[in-house]
């Protein structure tokens, strides 16, 4: 039996673990089951009705994509592992993990909060959660300066940053405005010309929407800047 990974890769922390499949040489498979229009089906996943779930050769099934990564490092071994096994270069690669998902998370919510009728949409929430936002941003950019990013393999901190991001260009394209995060920027491009990254684009019907919306925020999240 093949490894099974659920969800849509529009969801960044679904990309986040199909990219990392990839990197490590891993087959799966995919179901393409959405937390809205599946829910009672993904529910059979994961009680908590969110995405990713991974279900593994025996069949057990995983949830949450920080225990679905610690599990694929543990199965490849130290020497083949995302992250550092230990010391001060794990901490910092937890750190920018941490900072990265953070941006996620609040994306995530901002989402949400637009999808509600209009006169109920919170904006002083949604000011709160930009303000957090670009806090995270601005240090994830000034610890992203301290190495080129063509400077070896893909990384968990790597992957995990440049698929937020990814997410924030599909989604919420003025959260970057041009030449605010310059590492980043430099970041993100390095990695969604890497072919585990394209081998994980969302389509434009995971995108959802009118299909030329779609498309342009699949050309927005490639780094298309003139389809914001």
């Amino acid at each position: 039996m093949t490894l099974r990974l659920i969800g849509h890769y529009d969801s960044p922390f679904v990309r986040r673990v199909g990219v990392s499949l990839h990197v490590l040489g891993i087959p799966f498979e995919r179901q393409l089951l959405s937390v809205f229009s599946n829910a009672e089906a993904m529910r059979a996943f994961n009680p908590l009705v969110r995405v990713p779930a991974l279900v593994l050769e025996n069949g057990e099934c995983l949830i949450d994509s920080a225990a679905i990564l610690d599990h694929l490092d543990e199965s490849v071994g130290p020497e083949r592992a995302l992250l550092p096994a230990r010391g001060k270069a794990r901490r910092h690669a937890l750190q920018k993990i941490a900072l990265a998902t953070g941006v996620g998370d609040k994306a995530i919510a901002i989402t949400y909060e637009r999808r509600k009728p209009a006169a109920k949409i919170d904006e002083a929430w949604i000011a709160r959660c930009r303000g957090q936002q670009e806090g995270a941003l601005a240090e994830l950019d000034r610890r992203s300066t301290d190495g080129k990013p063509d400077a070896g393999r893909l990384m968990q901190p790597a992957i995990t940053v440049a698929a937020m991001l990814g997410y924030l260009r599909l989604r919420q394209p003025e959260t970057l405005p041009a030449g605010r995060y310059p590492a980043l920027a430099a970041l993100s491009a390095w990695a969604e010309a890497q072919p585990a990254f394209k081998a994980c684009l969302p389509t434009p019907k995971e995108i959802g929407g009118e299909p030329q919306d779609a498309q342009a925020a699949l050309l927005r999240l490639q780094g298309d800047a003139q389809s914001r």
